[in-house]
């Protein structure tokens, strides 16, 4: 792949030349790695000693992480605002300290309540270092060819999981929950404040225009039906995609297949992801926005109802899974890239965090929506038939998504 930080280094992106930060495209990379193995994937894993440890309720536990992914999602929007005025170094950086900081406060929480405001703590620290932040940066520095830098980014924030969900179980194993935290909480103000600091001191460009971008006013495009349709397409597909990936497990047990081979189908799906993620600058090449909204929605209601239907062999799971995965990275990165199709890059990070926001909620209750339907539904198989309906109907509004009175780009 080409090296983004360089050889696009003098590029025209519509308001002249201007040189892109070279160290930062690298460094975000290497800091969403951290961000999210720290302070997102670590959890999961250490959730059942945490319950186990302290008696908590494992439902008490997981409900303030999730509180934790709301309060990212509603911070989220006064987060795009900052990014708009003055760029990812100070949001970030910050982000990062109080990312620290929360980590410790959960480490040494005494009791539940202190416990929740670690975690509200650490919501803000995710709306202000992961995706959102770090594409709006990219955004900015690297328009036009932002596409390829979103995907470089993207690839390297899948392998945080892989990187950390090991490091964490491996660190467990010796220390107890409240040392490994402690241990990740000095891992991440050691990588993330340093670079963040240090690699994205560059100006802060003003927003390129072109005619087929023509700025409009941040608020009169969050009130327009294209972008209120396609924020509830988003939130649709969201709740589906997220529910999906945590009752999948549940799923195959529930139809007689380990828990191993429930774990490696659900693996070989984020596998699947990496790859979408690797394809997706080709599809933007060849479709319009709206043509690869609908498309992309419309598999993912494919591949969901595809789970539902299809009990085995356990190899055509294997392989339903790695195209849900393909779909799902696509997604990643055709969310990132919403705004600046439609309405260029003037307000990117306001109007990516208005968004977001209804997406990112749904994500964070859509594993409680789905274990509660699933028992009255008679079970997990009925369940996904349920939420493929979702990401059908997101398709099917999708085509109204697109703005009115300019040509749409490809």
């Amino acid at each position: 792949m080409t090296d983004l930080g360089t050889s696009m280094c003098g590029a025209a992106t519509g308001t002249g030349d201007r040189s892109r930060p070279r160290a930062a495209l690298p460094a975000l990379c290497a800091t969403q790695i951290v961000s999210w193995g720290i302070v997102y994937y670590a959890f999961p894993v250490l959730n059942p000693q945490i319950t186990h440890a302290t008696a908590w309720p494992a439902g008490a536990t997981t409900a303030a992480f999730s509180l934790g992914l709301v309060v990212s999602a509603l911070a989220g929007i006064r987060v795009g605002r900052i990014l708009d005025r003055r760029g990812p170094r100070t949001v970030m950086t910050a982000g990062s300290v109080c990312g620290t900081v929360s980590l410790l406060i959960v480490a040494a929480a005494p009791n539940l309540p202190v416990f929740f405001i670690g975690w509200v703590l650490a919501g803000l620290a995710m709306a202000a270092t992961f995706y959102q932040p770090a594409f709006a940066a990219l955004t900015r520095w690297w328009a036009p060819d932002h596409v390829r830098a979103l995907t470089v980014v993207t690839l390297a924030g899948g392998l945080a999981s892989t990187v950390f969900a090991p490091l964490t179980a491996a660190l467990a194993d010796h220390l107890s929950w409240r040392h490994t935290y402690l241990v990740l909480a000095a891992i991440l103000a050691a990588v993330t404040i340093p670079a963040h600091a240090l690699a994205l001191r560059a100006p802060w460009p003003d927003a390129p225009t072109s005619p087929a971008h023509k700025a409009a006013h941040a608020a009169d495009v969050g009130r327009s039906r294209p972008f209120l349709l396609l924020a509830a397409a988003f939130t649709l597909s969201s709740v589906a995609m997220y529910a999906v990936v945590i009752a999948l497990v549940p799923l195959l047990r529930e139809r007689g297949y380990t828990t191993g081979q429930a774990a490696w189908a659900l693996g070989i799906g984020g596998a699947g992801q990496t790859l979408g993620r690797t394809l997706y600058a080709a599809l933007a090449r060849r479709t319009t926005a709206t043509a690869r909204t609908t498309i992309l929605t419309a598999f993912g209601a494919l591949t969901t109802a595809a789970f539902a239907a299809v009990p085995g062999p356990y190899s055509l799971l294997i392989a339903v899974s790695v195209v849900a995965g393909v779909v799902r990275g696509n997604l990643t990165l055709l969310q990132a890239t919403a705004i600046t199709d439609r309405w260029g890059t003037a307000h990117y990070g306001r109007l990516s965090g208005l968004l977001a926001a209804p997406a990112h909620t749904a994500a964070a209750l859509a594993p409680f929506v789905g274990a509660a339907l699933a028992v009255p539904l008679g079970g997990y198989g009925p369940l996904f038939l349920l939420l493929a309906g979702l990401p059908l109907v997101a398709a099917l509004v999708t085509p109204w998504t697109k703005p009115v009175d300019r040509s749409e780009p490809r």
